[in-house]
């Protein structure tokens, strides 16, 4: 059995304006910044395998917490948003002719103009899952976490999801010799980085 801990990067100016980043190589804010660098991954985290998305929000955000640089993986890059990167989903939302959809009307076939299907993002996820060999965390993205929290909890973007992702919290599942996914009910905070 192997465990994967997910963790969302830390904010960025795209977020807090409510802009959609997708791919976009956005950076985290200052304020980001320097509430990662006050905390830090629990044990027995602290030595597990870390990987991150090579963009630069997720491999810094792993960076401050675990004080180590992440191996990177392209399948951990942010759902490609297509058309929409950049944009305001509140916007989007309130233009009935955008097709911009709340995540729990989506299924697995949702696609974004120009960008992917959930279950596209799934199908390049999966291959990396795969091939882990031992505890691991990830810094990724909350649209990669959604996938692979979906899976887990047998959720098919139809109705409300049985999580909710917070940042600062690792989101833990179990993956059988069967690459079977079973989540672990109570997120693990991260810790707060001792004084030097």
């Amino acid at each position: 059995m192997i465990r994967l801990a997910l963790l969302r990067h830390g904010h960025t100016d795209w977020n807090r304006a409510g802009r959609i980043q997708g791919r976009s190589d956005i950076s985290l804010d200052d304020t980001a910044r320097a509430e990662l660098s006050a905390q830090s991954l629990p044990a027995p985290w602290d030595r597990a395998s870390l990987w991150s998305s090579p963009l630069k929000r997720a491999a810094e955000t792993a960076e401050l917490v675990a004080g180590r640089p992440p191996k990177t993986s392209p399948a951990l890059i942010e759902m490609n948003w297509g058309d929409w990167e950049g944009q305001h989903g509140k916007e989007l939302k309130s233009d009935p002719t955008s097709g911009f959809r709340d995540i729990e009307n989506w299924g697995w076939h949702y696609r974004p103009p120009g960008g992917e299907t959930p279950q596209e993002v799934w199908e390049r996820i999966a291959p990396w899952l795969a091939d882990l060999t031992e505890d691991t965390v990830a810094v990724c993205h909350i649209g990669i976490m959604r996938m692979i929290l979906a899976r887990a909890h047998g959720w098919n973007f139809d109705g409300s999801a049985p999580f909710q992702i917070k940042r600062n919290r690792l989101f833990v599942v179990e993956i059988d010799g069967n690459g079977t996914l079973t989540p672990i009910a109570d997120p693990v905070r991260l810790s707060k980085r001792a004084a030097e």
